[in-house]
């Protein structure tokens, strides 16, 4: 479970890295139809891809479309149906939970984390407080999981892919390790962004503080079943469980390079399984009102700003750094926006879980919806970033650059 913090950064960004930088144009309308055969390309394994199978769902205007492709190590059909593990998309739904309950006057975002969970941040590393907004919108300057362990073989992902660890685990482990020195902030809190796993860990820890139940509990009563979300199931603590079939095999290769089919996994309370009709219900239900009130959905689509008005700096690796603002804040609370080939822009997650890439971005208005998932091969991201650029392509039409004017996403 302990895997290193750059192979998860670095897969996270599959879908907005494989975006060309263009001008960031207009959130909504979009013109002309789907075009089915570029689609089927799209999702066509081509062998420099790294990927064993993929599934992608599109709609654009009225039309819809919804593909697969077969899984080429094992020689398996793949279902459009299949289930897939969808990594760090279940951040937007920790977000969600934290924003209702804001609205509910259960939480302040503004408050800090020092507050709610006294003693929780070592007070002789992190003096500064950390808001939980800042948990959310990744501006905490927070650790990254287990920072400064050793990175693990890859047997050794292998045979740790079926440990659970709770949220206190994950924090305990990074905050205070044994045998090796203690982790403190990267930067101030406020003034950068930087995207950060573990501020989740804290905000899946807030969550189970404040309602007294499981984030299992939560995100299925207020996310789950209000959206008909039946094919999304949450982890199983303190066990490991396989994806749901039909499922889509995810692969991870031993030092032998033997693959290991990696769809039994553990994982954290946040992890889950899904399929692209589900994800597709989930960003429908975040984006046209039926999870969020207005006050809270704006946070969605406000990405932080500097007391001058200007977003934040973007450090590390990532979209941010690839975009029309290079080097500047793309992700809000929950969210991260990506321009299309086409100059519009979209907002969504992406996610990485041992054996998979997932994403799952809309237009603001919904006319334009894209999820997919790929079984890699490769521990690294490998050909998700290559897919993801056919079906950008594919659904911005010719793919081609157009001339728009420049605009920037509202920021805080």
């Amino acid at each position: 479970m302990r895997r290193s913090a750059a192979l998860i950064v670095t897969a996270a960004f599959a879908w907005g890295a494989a975006l060309p930088a263009q001008a960031v144009g207009p959130v909504s309308g979009t013109e002309g139809g789907l075009d089915r055969t570029a689609l089927e390309r799209a999702v066509a394994v081509r062998p420099e891809d790294e990927v064993a199978g993929i599934v992608a769902e599109v709609h654009k205007g009225r039309e819809s479309w919804r593909g697969a492709s077969g899984d080429v190590v094992s020689g398996k059909r793949v279902n459009r149906d299949a289930h897939f593990r969808i990594g760090s998309i279940s951040k937007p739904m920790e977000a969600v939970i934290l924003l209702q309950l804001a609205a509910e006057g259960r939480v302040d975002l503004d408050q800090s984390v020092q507050h709610y969970l006294p003693g929780l941040l070592p007070e002789d590393r992190f003096v500064k407080p950390v808001t939980v907004r800042q948990l959310l919108d990744h501006t905490s300057g927070l650790p990254q999981d287990f920072e400064g362990s050793p990175a693990s073989t890859a047997d050794e992902e292998i045979e740790q892919r079926f440990d659970y660890l709770s949220f206190d685990e994950v924090i305990e482990g990074t905050l205070r390790p044994e045998g090796r020195p203690a982790p403190g902030p990267h930067f101030s809190p406020g003034t950068r962004q930087e995207y950060n796993s573990f501020g989740y860990r804290v905000a899946g820890k807030l969550i189970e503080h404040l309602t007294g139940h499981s984030y299992q509990y939560e995100v299925t009563t207020r996310i789950l079943q209000p959206l008909r979300m039946t094919e999304t199931r949450p982890a199983v603590p303190g066990r490991a469980t396989p994806v749901p079939r039909p499922y889509l095999p995810g692969y991870f290769p031993r030092s032998s390079g033997e693959l290991v089919d990696v769809e039994v996994q553990g994982g954290l309370p946040a992890s889950m399984t899904s399929t692209t009709r589900d994800l597709d219900r989930f960003i429908s239900g975040l984006f046209d009102g039926r999870l969020l009130r207005p006050a809270q959905a704006a946070e969605l689509f406000t990405v932080p700003k500097d007391a001058e008005g200007r977003p934040l700096p973007f450090v590390g690796d990532g979209q941010c750094n690839t975009g029309p603002g290079k080097g500047t804040a793309c992700f809000s609370v929950g969210l991260m926006y990506a321009p299309m080939p086409d100059g519009s822009v979209v907002w969504g997650k992406t996610g990485s879980d041992p054996g998979y890439r997932s994403a799952v971005f809309a237009s603001r208005d919904l006319d334009r919806r894209v999820v997919y998932a790929v079984g890699v091969t490769s521990a690294e991201s490998g050909g998700s970033s290559a897919v993801a650029q056919r079906l950008a392509s594919a659904v911005s039409g010719n793919g081609r650059p157009q001339t728009q004017t420049q605009t920037t996403p509202a920021a805080r």
